[in-house]
């Protein structure tokens, strides 16, 4: 099969890259559509060390497998748990200690034509939720893992720090449920498909700090990270919706003595996204830059690097 395999060093094309073998458990799935996100570009600049097929989004139909789930769209969950251990137990599979991580830990992942899958990762996708907006399930969920985090109020004034895909995501899951929410970024032509939800948008140029009781920080940079803390009002709530893989060198005494609470935020449950999906709560599609063939999948990774680009998509032909 065709993959984009990545050594450490280097990405490739790899023309014939060994087929996933069917294994107790798990299910084959010929990948129609791949998402290329930020964290992928992390793992190309050596993020979590990883060496393999990178990616996590992805929507597909299952080729092998248990019989009820054969020819099946579906779309899957990116932590791979032992199913035994105490977390587990505890229903907390996305924070197992021996995880593998879909194209990040110890797992192939989407940049493929083919992947194996747990059976119980897997969720069916709606009838009426195409392909391109199926592949945004992962990073839905994981917007919609706020709201599994944080009792949020409706009219609660929150502020979405970052006018990327996550936080363009974000911005538009809590101003579904009745947040008074404002997206700040740097890109107007970002911030304008906000807008179409209904959602207050502000240029980072532009922003006056005020201080608001929910601050999400999706920035990915140590400066919006800065940035959230001093907007967090005091007893207010920040979340952590990114990863910075850069060292970075913060004073945290402004969150004790404002007493904050501080939420990391990752990964989420599906139903939530495809529900969403489903019923027309989100729009994605406008997000969509550009759609490459799995063959250019190199120029496909170098678009999505470029600055003010959203979601590049890898198709399977």
């Amino acid at each position: 099969m065709r993959a984009l395999h990545w050594d450490g060093h280097s990405l490739r094309v790899r023309p014939t890259h060994p087929e996933p073998k069917l294994t107790a458990g798990n299910a084959v799935v010929k990948v129609s559509l791949a998402g290329i996100c930020s964290t992928d570009l992390q793992i190309l600049r050596g993020y979590m060390g990883f060496s393999g097929i990178p990616g996590h989004e992805f929507v597909g139909t299952v080729v092998d497998g248990p019989g009820t789930l054969q020819g099946q769209r579906v779309v899957g969950e990116i932590n791979f748990a032992c199913g035994r251990c105490a977390l587990c137990a505890q229903n907390l599979q996305r924070h197992c200690p021996t995880r593998q991580v879909m194209g990040i830990l110890n797992a192939d992942g989407s940049f493929a034509e083919y992947l194996a899958v747990p059976v119980e990762n897997l969720h069916l996708v709606p009838a009426n939720v195409s392909d391109e907006e199926a592949v945004f399930t992962e990073p839905l969920a994981a917007a919609f893992e706020i709201l599994e985090q944080l009792d949020l109020k409706p009219d609660t004034e929150v502020v979405v720090f970052g006018d990327g895909k996550l936080g363009l995501l974000c911005a538009q899951v809590l101003h579904s449920v009745g947040a008074r929410v404002t997206l700040v970024g740097r890109h107007a032509k970002k911030l304008a498909l906000a807008r179409r939800s209904g959602i207050v948008t502000m240029l980072l140029s532009e922003w006056t700090p005020r201080l608001v009781e929910v601050v999400v920080e999706a920035t990915g940079s140590t400066s919006g990270l800065t940035l959230a803390m001093a907007t967090v009002r005091p007893r207010g709530t920040l979340v952590l919706k990114s990863t910075v893989a850069q060292e970075h060198a913060l004073s945290l005494a402004p969150l004790v003595i404002n007493e904050v609470t501080m939420i990391g935020s990752r990964c989420g449950r599906f139903p939530p996204a495809l529900h969403a999906l489903a019923h027309t709560q989100v729009a994605v599609t406008p997000l969509i830059t550009a759609t490459y063939s799995l063959s250019d999948g190199i120029a496909a990774v170098n678009r999505a690097a470029e600055s003010g680009v959203l979601k590049v998509l890898l198709r399977n032909s």
